[in-house]
């Protein structure tokens, strides 16, 4: 059923939230259960496939190669709420292993219990990432490591507080030595350490990848036909591509709120106001809220969004047009992302070494 509103001319649909009213779970039930409905048209699904392989391996810039020191000592770092100005917050506060290395908020809280204008963006994957946060501030991911820190809204650190507490810590001196002979605690070694650790924090293999490998029971029938309507006509893969499901660039997508995002960073760029990082789609079902400002807190509510739910300004991407998705689409697409969750390793909590004794 669609509703047509006159006096904006355009076409507005009953909003899919209200699907958990009518039966949702019961809906998805029969649907994952359901064939490929016969007679549907499909495009190559193995050339489709073929472009979500992962990986053989990490990779790691010829600057700042991996060693196992060097990423054991980031990870030290990144649990160590020292490198906050009050000493009440470490990385890993807004970027929580047990949730999904987010922080599961629709904004991220500041070293002051201040709410932040953004949500916390996970950190899994960012080993193949370019042009670092929401706006792609930072050029790499060592840079990004150090930028939280000393921001005064996040982590309010000052860097030579910082830098004269590690060095007065043995095993923190002890640490950097092995990772970084001959030397100095630096913001330089203490960006390189976090980010050879961020780097290794990968999301496993999904049902979606045991699927794309071959094994054709490893994914419901409904998340299949999700997938094509993915890569078809939900538009999605345009810019959640590859592996990651994510192309790296910066869109705006229509979100209602005055943050401009990539354009206040590269000024003078029209189609770059407002535009936010795509994020990748690994482990997203245990992700919301979702977008740059949390503001949607179900994956139906997002598909609704792209569906007919954006604003129309100068700067809206030209991916972002009316889909004409139907509740079953929606219903499939979902099917779909679930199936990009993977059961992850635990991440053993570092020992933080103790201050020496006066």
């Amino acid at each position: 059923m669609h509703l047509y509103c006159r006096h904006k001319r355009r076409r507005v649909r009953p909003r899919l939230s209200t699907l958990a009213a009518v039966g949702f779970m019961a809906a998805m039930a029969v649907l994952l259960a359901e064939p490929v409905r016969a007679g549907s048209t499909t495009p190559d699904l193995a050339a489709l496939k073929a472009r979500y392989a992962r990986p053989a391996q990490i990779p790691y810039p010829a600057d700042n190669p991996y060693s196992a020191v060097k990423s054991e000592l980031g990870r030290t770092l990144f649990f160590d709420p020292r490198l906050s100005g009050p000493s009440t917050m470490s990385c890993a506060s807004c970027h929580n292993p047990s949730l999904s290395w987010g922080d599961g908020l629709p904004n991220g809280i500041g070293s002051a219990a201040n709410k932040l204008g953004r949500r916390s963006p996970t950190i899994l994957n960012l080993a193949w990432a370019s042009a670092m946060g929401w706006d792609g501030r930072a050029d790499t991911l060592e840079q990004q490591a150090v930028g939280p820190i000393q921001a005064p809204g996040e982590m309010n650190q000052s860097m030579p507080k910082l830098l004269t507490t590690l060095a007065t810590i043995p095993g923190y001196r002890d640490a950097f030595e092995a990772a970084f002979p001959g030397e100095p605690v630096s913001e330089k070694t203490i960006g390189k350490a976090i980010a050879t650790f961020e780097r290794s924090v990968v999301s496993a293999k999904a049902p979606f990848d045991r699927w794309i490998d071959g094994d054709e029971t490893a994914i419901p029938e409904a998340a299949k036909r999700g997938f094509v309507t993915f890569n078809t006509k939900a538009n999605c893969a345009a810019c959640h591509s590859g592996w990651r499901f994510t192309d790296d660039s910066f869109h705006d997508i229509g979100l209602p709120d005055a943050d401009l995002g990539r354009g206040k960073i590269v000024e003078g760029v029209d189609l770059l106001m407002h535009a936010f990082k795509t994020p990748g789609l690994r482990n997203i079902a245990g992700r919301g809220p979702y977008m740059h400002n949390g503001s949607i807190r179900a994956m139906t509510a997002v598909i609704e969004h792209y569906d007919h739910g954006y604003t129309q300004r100068a700067s809206l991407s030209t991916e972002i047009r009316a889909l004409h998705l139907t509740e079953t689409d929606v219903l499939e697409l979902v099917a779909f992302m679930q199936t990009l969750t993977s059961k992850d390793p635990a991440i053993e909590l570092p020992t933080l070494p103790t201050e020496a004794m006066n």
